[in-house]
């Protein structure tokens, strides 16, 4: 359930951000209002993740989805262009949150880590 909460504050989120394009540095009224009520929105759902989801884990994944959907939104809604090295940097970001999934101190493998400090600190050597 942790992770259709973060789905959810992903949505928020993504709501919110096109929002506040829409809002015309909050010069429009409706979508100031969407902005706020969105980002509450992903704020709630983002602090019911964290009930189960480690920060690290749960932030990257926020931050990473939200990042690459976000560029997608603006391409396909807000009409904007994308450079090379906007593609490159969200290749950076997509590559940090995969290895921070698989490799950081929840990850795939933190528990052989974990295991292995465990047995080196114990071996009487």
């Amino acid at each position: 359930m942790a992770y259709v909460f973060l789905l959810l504050s992903i949505m928020g989120e993504l709501i919110g951000t096109s929002l506040l394009k829409a809002s015309d540095g909050f010069t429009k009224v409706f979508p100031t209002i969407g902005v706020i009520i969105s980002f509450v929105f992903a704020f709630f759902f983002l602090s019911l993740s964290l009930k189960t989801i480690p920060l690290n884990i749960a932030y990257a994944l926020w931050s990473g989805i939200g990042t690459v959907a976000t560029v997608v939104i603006s391409i396909l809604i807000w009409k904007e262009k994308i450079t090379a090295g906007s593609v490159i940097g969200i290749l950076l970001i997509v590559a940090g949150v995969v290895v921070l999934n698989f490799f950081g101190p929840s990850g795939a493998h933190a528990q052989d880590s974990e295991e292995a400090q465990y047995q080196i600190s114990r071996d009487p050597k």
